[in-house]
């Protein structure tokens, strides 16, 4: 199974740098105060889809593009990876169809449709509007982006832990939200290239624990999908994806819905971010874990922005992980 690889990202980077620029990484006095660490924030939501998907999706497409022409593409995704699909055939000039779950965050579907993409509302979770969609490719001869499988995707996603890794040194741990593991693939392969001491920890969600427990038992398993967290819904692992997880994470657990509520105020409150619970995944584990990193230089991916107003609502009626005035 081929995994991501230092030069695939890197080129991974220079494909995309014309289409999607650096985004910030900052260091957070507050979140430092309430973990005892080094804390810095790497905000990927700073993109035309409030999503690090984009780097992912841009490069598949591009070097699908170089290896043949191409007119339409094709994908599935519970809502930020076909946002990032749409966005990047509408700035390619191709034509493309997403398919998301029937009950998909409405956010996610409706910038979609505003960036020109068939939308097809299809089944439960991805795993049935996925068999749909890769069914209309092979009939079309569409081109499948494939968030799971895809090498090209994994190292555009990749392109992140690089960015991560040349600013700044020192770097003790990153934490990662894991939906289909892409991004804590690529993310990790770049980080520890550059600096091999780095730790590399997965948060996936409680109620969509199917690569944290196959990571735990060594083998692919499948779980139901309960979480309010759309982005890290995944109801069985890819066969790249579980490969990727099992190389170069260090650690991979799980945190439940409301401990993610509680990240997104916490993220709102002392750092000034807005964030999806997928995108709060990285919080909520470093305080569930925040004893084991005390006193570490730690990196946090912010991975999406595209939240509900109902799930903000709860987020901000949810108490934070810690309050002000234990900070000052």
């Amino acid at each position: 199974m081929q995994l991501p690889t230092l030069a695939g990202i890197e080129n991974a980077l220079q494909r995309i740098r014309p289409y999607i620029k650096k985004t910030p990484l900052l260091r957070s006095e507050l979140l430092s105060r309430a973990l005892a660490s080094d804390v810095w924030l790497k905000v990927d939501t700073m993109s035309p889809i409030a999503s690090f998907k984009l780097r992912g999706a841009m490069t598949d497409i591009l070097r699908a593009l170089g290896r043949s022409p191409l007119k339409r593409v094709i994908t599935s995704s519970t809502g930020n990876h076909g946002q990032a699909v749409a966005y990047a055939a509408n700035l390619l000039g191709l034509q493309a169809d997403v398919f998301l779950p029937a009950e998909a965050n409405p956010v996610k579907a409706a910038t979609v449709r505003a960036f020109g993409a068939q939308l097809h509302l299809v089944g439960r979770d991805n795993t049935q509007a996925k068999s749909e969609a890769k069914a209309l490719a092979a009939s079309t001869g569409g081109h499948f982006v494939d968030d799971g499988e895809s090498l090209d995707l994994m190292e555009g996603a990749g392109t992140l832990g690089l960015e991560i890794a040349h600013g700044i040194e020192d770097i003790d741990t990153l934490m990662v939200p894991v939906g289909d593991a892409p991004l804590i693939t690529g993310a990790g392969v770049a980080l520890k290239a550059i600096q091999p001491q780095a730790q590399v920890i997965g948060v996936q969600a409680t109620g969509a624990a199917a690569l944290a427990d196959s990571y735990r038992l060594g083998e692919q398993v499948a779980r139901e999908v309960d979480t309010l967290a759309d982005g890290l819904a995944s109801r069985y692992p890819a066969d790249r994806a579980f490969a990727g997880i099992r190389s170069v994470a260090d650690q991979v657990l799980t945190v439940d819905d409301q401990q993610l509520l509680r990240a997104i105020h916490t993220l709102a409150e002392c750092a000034h971010v807005l964030v999806e619970p997928a995108g709060a995944a990285s919080l909520a584990g470093a305080w569930a874990i925040r004893d084991q990193i005390k006193g570490q230089r730690i990196v946090l991916i912010l991975s999406g922005a595209n939240v509900t107003m109902d799930v903000l609502r709860s987020a901000l009626n949810a108490p934070p992980l810690v309050t002000l005035s234990d900070l000052v």
